[in-house]
């Protein structure tokens, strides 16, 4: 996933603003590449609860580019995102997140501790908690019913 935001990173980088606030300590460019990998990150480790990362990122980055280039700023955004999200599609049974550490079950055992066990491809949960996820359909079952 670096590469995406190093992609995204590389294509703005000519476009971004040199001057900067006299209180803000970082370059323009680290705080813009900082905000790409956070955007990338997240939508790796938690895509499901994230709505709009491209728009997201847009709204992180907007004030360190001047006004005629947010057009071209918005399309590489969009562009690359859409790219990450296809890659995460093809391999929805990534075992290993950002920082190549393996993933865990997102449940808690009844000793209040996380659990240690890999979950099933495709859920967030291992086989033992697969009870705890939730489908679309019953999520509109219990809407419905509501």
């Amino acid at each position: 996933m670096y590469h995406f935001s190093r992609a995204i990173y590389r294509e703005l980088a000519p476009y971004v603003l040199e001057e900067r606030p006299t209180v803000q300590r970082e370059p323009n460019r680290v705080l813009v590449l900082r905000e790409c990998e956070n955007a990338i990150e997240r939508l790796m480790t938690d895509g499901r609860y994230f709505a709009r990362p491209a728009r997201t990122l847009f709204n992180d980055v907007r004030p360190y580019f001047s006004i005629a280039d947010l057009p071209r700023v918005y399309v590489t955004i969009e562009r690359n995102v859409q790219m990450a999200q296809r890659f995460l599609e093809m391999v929805p049974d990534y075992a290993f997140d950002s920082q190549g550490v393996p993933r865990r079950c997102q449940a808690m055992t009844r000793k209040a501790r996380p659990c240690q066990r890999q979950p099933l491809p495709g859920s967030d949960y291992c086989p033992s908690h697969q009870h705890l996820t939730e489908t679309f359909e019953e999520l509109e079952l219990v809407e419905l019913a509501a």
